[in-house]
């Protein structure tokens, strides 16, 4: 019985997040969130968004990737890692999460007051196609689907890679929705434009 508190805090950070180097990998992330959302409030004012019932579509697989991807659920179904990298071969893919995370914090920073969590249309709102922006169109789902599959790959249980690879998926659903959203607020020529030039997540693949 976890009657205390404190039993109930080490059984949820229990899972890959109970030993060092992978207790590293949470802290990248835990720290990466608390700064997210501090600069949440870095924001221009919203002119126009996306429905929220039309966002389930990209919500629903973050959010059942996001429980996957938990180091509790990986402990409550009694997982065990398929592979082990030792604390090298972590501490080299947590430079490579760190990679990912500083490129969506690139792209963050550049885009200013454009920047909103949800698909919306700012106040002011023109595209942007310098910086991280000139090498794909959306540079933060791109960090944080790197972060995300090399995380769940360090881990190496199944849950945390179905986790990361939902957590992706949505992103990339979310990409294509503002994709069509954007195209339709700043207009095909001016979009549609710079979509034909820049790829849409991987660096120097063919345009999509």
């Amino acid at each position: 019985m976890l009657n205390d508190p404190g039993q109930w805090l080490a059984f949820a950070l229990s899972g890959w997040t109970t030993t060092w180097p992978t207790q590293l990998l949470a802290i990248i992330w835990i720290l990466w969130v608390m700064s997210w959302v501090l600069a949440s409030f870095w924001s221009g004012q919203t002119k126009k968004h996306v429905m929220t019932w039309d966002s389930l579509k990209y919500r629903l697989p973050i959010l059942a990737g996001a429980i996957l991807f938990l180091p509790l659920t990986g402990k409550v179904l009694g997982e065990k890692p398929l592979w082990q990298f030792g604390t090298l071969g972590i501490y080299v893919l947590a430079c490579l999460v760190l990679a990912g995370i500083s490129f969506t914090w690139w792209g963050r920073i550049h885009l200013g007051r454009f920047w909103s969590n949800a698909i919306t249309h700012k106040e002011g709102h023109q595209v942007i196609d310098t910086g991280p922006y000139g090498l794909v169109r959306h540079p933060i789902y791109t960090g944080l689907i790197a972060g995300m599959l090399v995380t769940g790959i360090a881990v190496g249980t199944v849950t945390a890679m179905l986790g990361a690879a939902l957590i992706s998926l949505g992103m990339g659903l979310k990409a294509r929705m503002e994709e069509g959203f954007l195209t339709a607020e700043l207009g095909a020529d001016a979009y549609g434009s710079y979509c034909r030039r820049v790829p849409m997540l991987i660096p120097f693949l063919p345009r999509t």
